[in-house]
């Protein structure tokens, strides 16, 4: 026996048999609905004071009859379409509405969720007879932003279009647009910000940053979009309404992830993905992935599978009580050991094995550092933002070729080299990893071994792009980072790179309210005035109490053509430790 779904509570005997006969019926493939099917309805409808609909297979066979209430129809489990998927359901919703008022935003939803061929909903008349039909499908991507078309015909007796005519050309120009949209064969994300501070500004330039991090990790950013909220929602973070605004534009544009700027909770990022059936990232789990893609040496791979593991291990879900391992005798009875239980323990075994090979790679790098100091070398780090061109300028004063490129987090490993100052005083330069704001904190406590290089650093050259409209905040995070690695009182010297996109105006501002040098690491305009100001740093008597002045060599040489002279031939690429390297001669600044 045929089974009627929704609200049958109250229906009587005679009622329940009028609508299970409803599967009898049947409907031309090329109608949207026969007028004595919607008859059909609409008479039940009167009768019974509630909506009543079915959805019809492109055959004009009914396989769902379904029973609401006054106001709204809750269909069947059908499944929810897969995220990025082409073809519609095959199925169309034909329902009443008593008061014949047009379709409802949950109706379109469902057309749009569900992915259905066609919603329409026949007018209830005062006899009971059917009156106007309102139907409506889908719209490939136009960009007006309209996910549906919707028509009205004042009776359903009234030319009906061609329904299958209009389902295959439909369908066709879905599948074009789907055919221009897969030849990246990159994963397709809408990202998503929420500003609850009120400051739009800074939750744009935090949007405009998030979408580097999706291009640095091979993503298509193909829509993004701000909320501004007095706080955040506990369940989807952006509201309810948003969400589902998301929702459809995901199905409509074909999108894969959702990228969130914000850290989501567990039970946050369970639920958008339980809603909107895709792929839930946030901005540290985006990095994550990154640093993961740019890793190359064994302990920057080690260091970020640690950090992923403990980003992941409070979002294990259970998802299968049948894997369930039982145990028998006294004690043992019950499920055991869950599958969740047992993914749990592996995934801290792991860590704390991981943490342990992290501390031997530390003990190692004290040995090298120890002998580094016997040497009595000096020790200058390159610290900044993430793609503010350390490693450019790393190239640009010894010779290097450390990869360089514009793109944030290019490089992880850190790099040192030994670099020779004029009258025959040598040091060691290193390049460290890029920061950014709100960087993952189990990211800076694994990379703890590779920071530790900051420690013995007798100087650090804070790098900062100088063009970037937001350098104060870069700055600001960087020292925040500085901050809680307890190195703020280390000698620092800012270094303003690609200053050569600025105004001679704008960069003797910068130089007399911020203090530095300003350079162009790529063009090597002003790398003079920087070794000049970090010999003396390093070998004057006092200068460190000096760092934030402009010096008269700085002053005046940031004409954008001072050059090291005597620039070294060859790049050192050996390890640090080994003696017969050679050293990079700058020659005198």
């Amino acid at each position: 026996m045929k089974e009627i779904y929704g609200n049958t509570l109250g229906l009587k005997a005679s009622e329940q048999s009028r609508l299970r006969n409803t599967y009898r019926r049947r409907v031309s493939p090329h109608e949207i609905v026969s007028p004595e099917l919607a008859r059909h309805l609409t008479e039940l409808s009167r009768e019974t004071n509630r909506q009543v609909g079915v959805l019809l297979n492109r055959k004009g066979e009914i396989e769902y009859v379904v029973v609401g209430n006054a106001h709204k129809l809750e269909l069947p489990d059908i499944g929810r379409a897969r995220a990025g998927q082409v073809r519609l359901r095959g199925l169309r919703l034909v329902h009443t509405h008593l008061k014949s008022e047009p379709l409802t935003k949950d109706d379109l939803t469902d057309l749009a969720l569900l992915r259905l061929d066609m919603v329409a909903a026949v007018g209830v008349g005062e006899s009971g007879l059917p009156g106007v039909l309102h139907y409506a499908h889908l719209v490939p991507e136009n960009g007006t932003g309209n996910f549906w078309q919707v028509s009205t015909l004042p009776d359903v007796h009234d030319g009906q279009p061609d329904l299958l005519d209009t389902l295959e050309a439909l369908e066709e120009e879905l599948n074009r647009k789907a055919a221009a949209r897969t030849v990246s064969g990159r994963d397709k994300a809408i990202l998503v910000a929420v500003c609850l501070d009120g400051n739009r500004a800074h939750a744009e330039a935090s949007l405009a940053e998030l979408k580097e991090l999706a291009r640095t990790a091979g993503v298509e950013v193909i829509d993004s979009v701000l909320q501004m909220r007095r706080e955040a929602d506990p369940r989807y973070l952006i509201g309810r309404g948003k969400l589902e605004d998301l929702n459809l534009r995901s199905m409509q544009a074909m999108a894969d992830v959702l990228i969130f700027d914000k850290d989501l909770t567990p039970s946050q990022g369970r639920h958008i993905s339980e809603a909107t059936n895709l792929k839930v990232i946030d901005r540290s789990q985006l990095i994550l992935d990154i640093f993961a893609q740019r890793a190359q040496s064994a302990e920057g791979k080690l260091q970020v599978e640690l950090a992923q593991l403990k980003y992941r291990l409070p979002r294990l879900v259970q998802s299968d009580t049948s894997l369930s391992r039982l145990a028998g005798g006294i004690g043992g009875r019950g499920p055991g050991e869950t599958k969740l239980e047992i993914d749990r323990r592996r995934a801290r075994d792991r860590i704390n094995h991981l943490e342990k090979r992290i501390d031997a790679l530390s003990r190692e790098r004290e040995v090298r550092r120890a002998q580094r100091n016997r040497r009595e070398l000096p020790v200058i780090s390159i610290v900044g933002y993430t793609n503010a061109g350390k490693s450019t300028l790393l190239n640009a004063i010894t010779g290097s070729e450390v990869l360089a490129e514009n793109k944030l987090f290019a490089t992880l490993d850190p790099t040192s080299r030994r670099l020779r100052f004029p009258q025959e005083r040598e040091v060691i330069i290193t390049d460290t990893v890029g920061f950014i704001r709100d960087l993952p904190k189990d990211l800076v406590a694994a990379f703890r071994a590779t920071l530790e290089e900051l420690y013995d650093a007798d100087l650090l050259l804070h790098v900062v792009d100088a063009s970037d409209p937001s350098r104060e905040e870069q700055v600001q995070a960087v020292e925040n980072i500085l901050d809680s690695l307890e190195l703020m009182q280390k000698p620092r010297l800012m270094v303003w790179n690609k200053a050569d996109l600025l105004t001679q105006e704008e960069v003797g501002s910068l130089l007399r309210t911020q203090g530095g040098v300003a350079i162009s690491a790529a063009s090597r305009e002003g790398l003079g005035a920087l070794l000049a100001k970090a010999d003396t740093t390093l070998f004057a008597e006092g200068a460190s109490r000096n760092l934030g002045v402009v010096t008269e060599d700085a002053s005046h040489t940031y004409g954008l053509d001072a050059h090291v002279s005597g620039a070294p031939e060859t790049a050192l690429e050996e390890p640090l430790e080994a003696e017969e390297e050679p050293t990079h001669n700058l020659g005198a600044a």
